[in-house]
């Protein structure tokens, strides 16, 4: 007597079953999109905030330099008339020193420098030479569009707080010489993301 094995139906998957595993597969699916979305939207979130600090950081960087760098040099507008070395109020201009020369061309290391809050923009002008002509039309580089305000204060010998620069006082002035700097310039930044900025910069010794 031989023995056979018996033969079974080849097995499968029920409709149900096929059901059910799409299902889970839409769920987990579902599951990894949304945490990859939150994980690039966290991402571009933190891209935008680090582009911001850095451009302050740069803005900062920029100020720094000129202040430390500032000199009492005085120079002559457009109409031949005095400027302090350092001058302004809401805006304000400076001489500073160790502008770069790396073609050699026959100018000086200083240059003139200013600040200003217009057109809804925080601009940094530059001027190629100090005593202007009447043609002498200063650069523009445009810092951000993120400040709604700017104002600048000026600290003087005695501690105080000046909101212009020469003091316009008929005291101070006949104290002070026309290259006098103050000791410290306070500039206070508005800005859209993170509101009020502070800058404390001191004036070379």
């Amino acid at each position: 007597m031989s023995w056979r094995p018996c033969k079974r139906s080849p097995a499968g998957f029920t409709l149900l079953e096929m059901l059910v595993a799409l299902a889970i597969f839409a769920l987990l699916s579902v599951m990894s999109y949304s945490g990859l979305r939150s994980v690039m939207q966290q991402q571009s979130v933190t891209e935008l905030e680090a582009g911001r600090l850095a451009q302050l950081q740069k803005i900062y960087l920029v100020m720094q330099r000129d202040f430390e760098q500032v000199v009492p040099r005085a120079v002559r507008d457009e109409y031949g008339d005095e400027l302090a070395p350092l001058v302004g109020g809401e805006s304000l201009q400076l001489t500073r020193g160790g502008w770069s020369n790396p073609l050699g061309h026959p100018r000086s290391t200083l240059q003139r420098v200013g600040y200003a809050y217009t057109d809804k923009r925080l601009v940094r002008y530059t001027w190629t030479v100090l005593d202007r002509a009447q043609d002498s039309a200063p650069l523009e580089q445009p810092l951000t569009e993120d400040i709604t305000l700017m104002d600048v204060r000026y600290l003087d010998g005695s501690g105080e707080w000046k909101t212009s620069w020469p003091d316009t006082t008929a005291a101070v002035t006949a104290a002070l010489p026309p290259a006098t700097l103050p000791v410290a310039v306070e500039i206070t930044l508005e800005h859209k993301h993170y509101g009020e900025l502070v800058w404390l910069f001191r004036m070379p010794v």
